[in-house]
């Protein structure tokens, strides 16, 4: 764990990456299966997460993320889009997969079904996407932390135009809405923000212990 926080606190959010660096095919598989193990409501995992080192593509991307130059720069871009249509057949599909995984006849999960359509078939269709894009940020968190433990820079944003990044990835016609995104890759030698002093709330103003 002390390996881990010091990594942690090693990271920031890149400003500038190096171009000619990038990563290696086995720490991209690496970082896919932390992204894979990330916690989500009821496992769930209502989103599906987008993984771009085309030149052209990040070119794109770059000009709906206001020229932001990480999009360019970074080795990869990774983009988690939640579902736009959660409904029963998600549901059911990740049903079938427990049945799967841990031998159980899906009649077994009946009451797990249930519970879960009642939740998210309570919501809005506004609440529901708002829902299942709030899944998407715990699955960028252990991106951060595991690109992190691997020294793999990272920058997480919201500066971008979620409707024109669709149209480039072509995920309207999969009913999906890119909800946040992260460069990763290497620091510039030229970024003077890696120097700068971690900024955090000291723990006597974050915590409460009861």
């Amino acid at each position: 764990m002390s390996t881990y926080n010091q990594n942690l606190k090693w990271r920031y959010a890149t400003k500038k990456f190096d171009p000619t660096k990038k990563i290696a095919k086995q720490d991209i598989e690496l970082l896919k299966e932390a992204i894979q193990l990330s916690a989500s409501s009821y496992g769930l995992q209502p989103y599906k997460v987008i993984i771009i080192s085309d030149p052209e593509i990040k070119a794109k991307l770059k000009v709906a993320a206001n020229g932001q130059a990480q999009l360019e720069d970074a080795s990869h871009v990774v983009v988690f889009a939640n579902l736009s249509d959660l409904s029963e057949k998600h549901v059911a599909s990740y049903i079938d997969n427990i049945s799967k995984t841990r031998g159980l006849e899906t009649q077994q999960l009946e009451g797990f079904s249930s519970l879960m359509n009642s939740v998210v078939g309570g919501l809005s269709e506004d609440a529901r996407e708002v829902w299942a894009a709030k899944q998407t940020y715990i699955a960028l968190g252990n991106l951060l932390s595991a690109a992190a433990d691997l020294k793999i820079d990272s920058c997480p944003m919201e500066g971008f135009d979620a409707d024109k990044f669709a149209e480039i990835l072509n995920l309207k016609q999969l009913n999906l809405t890119p909800s946040v995104i992260a460069p990763i890759g290497y620091r510039s030698t030229e970024d003077t923000t890696q120097h700068y002093g971690k900024v955090r709330k000291p723990e006597e103003e974050l915590f409460i212990t009861i």
